[in-house]
């Protein structure tokens, strides 16, 4: 059953926090990976699970940073990846797998945005291979350990799908780059991922969401200068937050960890969620989620090209 595109009417909104969506709820027992859960909204997200019973598992590009920002959380262990290397996503899930562990819960939490032109692997643009074919890989590689946990997958976007679908003719910007364009395109296929990993686990009992975490200011922005965020309006010349609709870190938080836990969304998936509830379609100014980033069949097309360009597909044949 495919889950429509509607609130529902969680109870929950904008100002929720992480720790307000999971009480009540006991995730002892229960093992979670959020990349980058050492900065920004994973840390929190981190933590909220944490506090709530579930060891964290968080995998990092730099080890040694992140062993130190999570050094007072009990429950964590950090472990070496780099989502812009396909070898190092192959290690990384490889030496998980053999401890023969189950995951409950995945959070594609790590990302990077509007940086300058870079080239990761084979060439590749580095916004979309990192958030989308990096995180892609990874969950195919540990499917097994994911779909003994029968748990969850969430994909975090961003409203930033916004700035632009698929590019199916130059996905790579082999012709000109736009930083703005090619998160854009990076976060509509986070969606897109949610979309089809959903189609293909459900039977298995895993449901998977893409989340809009909302506007926060986080080490996120670190490729941005203060010019920049002074002329959006998010910032004053002081470094004073100028935005009053961003959130805290907390509130960002909250989303990802209520798709990833929320009883509510029991038999549920492939949707887009903002603000701790499923959003509605959109096709102007506002909240909710442009039909691009939805579309099955643009959604199937993505996992083929990922499947291809990665040479991992956990389902190849059930699909």
């Amino acid at each position: 059953m495919t889950t429509p595109q509607h609130k529902i009417g969680s109870g929950f909104g904008a100002r929720s926090t992480a720790d307000e969506v999971l009480k009540g709820i006991d995730l002892t027992g229960r093992l979670a990976l959020v990349t980058g859960g050492y900065s920004g909204l994973g840390l929190q997200t981190t933590r909220a699970l944490t506090r709530a019973g579930a060891r964290v598992i968080v995998p990092a590009r730099r080890p040694a940073a992140a062993a130190e920002a999570v050094a007072d959380i009990d429950g964590v262990e950090v472990g070496e990846l780099d989502l812009g290397d396909l070898d190092s996503v192959r290690r990384f899930a490889e030496e998980f797998l053999a401890t023969g562990r189950d995951l409950h819960l995945v959070i594609n939490n790590a990302g990077i945005m509007a940086c300058p032109e870079t080239r990761v692997g084979p060439g590749w643009e580095a916004q979309f291979a990192t958030n989308h074919l990096g995180h892609y890989a990874l969950v195919n590689r540990l499917w097994p350990a994911v779909e003994r946990g029968g748990g969850r997958v969430v994909a975090v976007s961003s409203a930033g799908h916004r700035r632009s679908g698929m590019r199916w003719d130059d996905v790579m910007f082999e012709h000109g780059y736009d930083k703005w364009q090619a998160y854009g395109q990076a976060k509509t296929a986070n969606v897109l991922f949610a979309v089809h990993l959903d189609a293909l686990a459900k039977d298995a009992g895993v449901r998977v969401f893409a989340v809009h975490p909302g506007g926060i200011l986080t080490p996120l922005q670190r490729h941005l200068s203060k010019q920049e965020m002074v002329e959006a309006g998010w910032i004053d010349e002081q470094g004073n937050q100028l935005n009053t609709s961003f959130k805290t870190p907390e509130q960002g938080a909250a989303t990802q960890v209520w798709a990833a836990t929320s009883p509510q969304l029991a038999d549920m998936g492939g949707v887009y969620c903002e603000d701790c509830d499923i959003a509605e379609q959109a096709g102007g100014a506002g909240g909710g989620v442009y039909s691009y980033a939805t579309d099955p069949e643009q959604a199937a097309h993505l996992w083929r090209l990922s499947a291809e360009l990665t040479g991992v597909d956990a389902f190849a044949g059930r699909a």
